[in-house]
């Protein structure tokens, strides 16, 4: 095992912690605070953050929003079969890379609404690319795709025997504005408008950038030397408003708070050695493990990660390897939530 590997995460007893739904009312659930120059923790709601926040704080949340990516599917023999739908791939909204189990190149699948899919190629990062029979745009996967929750969610309601929640609505933050995620900014569920307004009279800013969550968020760091893990790029953007307010905050010495590893992800793609946050758009394909010297960010809003992901590896570059540990420990111990309907944590 190497130095950044975080492989004694795997051995926590966390499976049974895997919420299913979230937490009614979203501002309800529970947040790990860490302070990293005290080494310390405490025990508190998410609707407290704006008791812990104030003016020298802003706020810098993903506006990505989930689309209905998932498209149950039947193959020619029958069998049950579904696209996970990744990115359009040309004009037309005919040809897409997307992730499926069990299929060739040449082979169709016959999709929800009547759409038949052709898949073209398998991709060099494991994804393949199908073109369908008419256009796969948002007025037909509204009418026809699905949530795309993630299969940990699914797997603990089988377990559970719970019904399933209204996740199109649930599976979204309130802020989510720019569809073309195909996970969602999970860290942002926890916000509420009543919370919004509550940090707003305390005098908290906020800004918005876009990075719109594909593989690359949640493909496995399977190495034993997570230095050789390949991030694939996600495409994001920072406009010249949040960009300028970003810059005019820290220069007046403010603390940026990033909520969630695709807006931490996105503030490092777009910043110089300096910290200066530059707008434009492009491609995130940065992996971030411990080691990494954060520019922007002074903390961290985030979720309680699946071991051996990305986000993980993110955290625990924020936090430090051994704090966050310490802290996992202890939100196993105290019953915390996990994963993306989970609780959150706050670190500062």
């Amino acid at each position: 095992m190497t130095e950044q590997s975080l492989k004694e995460f795997s051995a926590l007893d966390i499976d049974p912690l895997i919420a299913d739904r979230p937490a009614e009312p979203r501002d309800s659930s529970r947040l790990l605070t860490i302070d990293r120059a005290a080494g310390s923790f405490s025990h508190r709601r998410f609707c407290d953050l704006a008791d812990l926040l104030g003016p020298r704080d802003l706020l810098v949340l993903n506006r990505s929003k989930v689309w209905k990516a998932r498209l149950a599917a039947h193959k020619a023999t029958g069998g049950r079969s579904e696209i996970l739908l990744m990115a359009p791939a040309g004009p037309g909204g005919l040809v897409w890379t997307g992730l499926c189990r069990k299929i060739q190149p040449g082979q169709t699948l016959d999709c929800a609404g009547g759409a038949r899919a052709e898949c073209l190629a398998r991709n060099a990062d494991g994804s393949y690319t199908f073109r369908f029979d008419r256009p796969v745009d948002e007025a037909y996967l509204d009418a026809n795709g699905a949530v795309p929750l993630p299969q940990y969610i699914l797997n603990a309601r089988k377990r559970l025997g719970a019904e399933a929640p209204a996740d199109e609505e649930r599976y979204q933050t309130v802020y989510a504005a720019e569809a073309g995620s195909i996970a969602a900014h999970t860290a942002g569920f926890h916000f509420t408008p009543g919370l919004f307004g509550r940090l707003e009279a305390a005098g908290v800013k906020k800004a918005f950038v876009t990075l719109h969550i594909g593989w690359g968020t949640f493909k496995m760091v399977r190495d034993d030397d997570p230095a050789s893990h390949v991030m694939l790029e996600e495409a994001c953007e920072v406009s010249e408003e949040t960009a300028a307010l970003i810059n005019a905050h820290r220069a007046a010495g403010g603390r940026v708070i990033a909520v969630g590893t695709s807006s931490m992800r996105t503030l490092e793609t777009f910043s110089d050695e300096a910290g200066t946050v530059k707008a434009g758009s492009g491609k995130a394909g940065i992996f971030i493990m411990p080691g990494h010297k954060f520019k922007v960010a002074g903390a961290f809003i985030t979720n309680l990660h699946v071991p051996d992901s990305a986000p993980l590896y993110m955290t625990a570059a924020f936090a430090g390897r051994e704090l966050l540990f310490k802290a996992y420990t202890e939100a196993v111990k105290e019953k915390y939530r996990f994963y993306s309907y989970g609780d959150s944590m706050l670190i500062c």
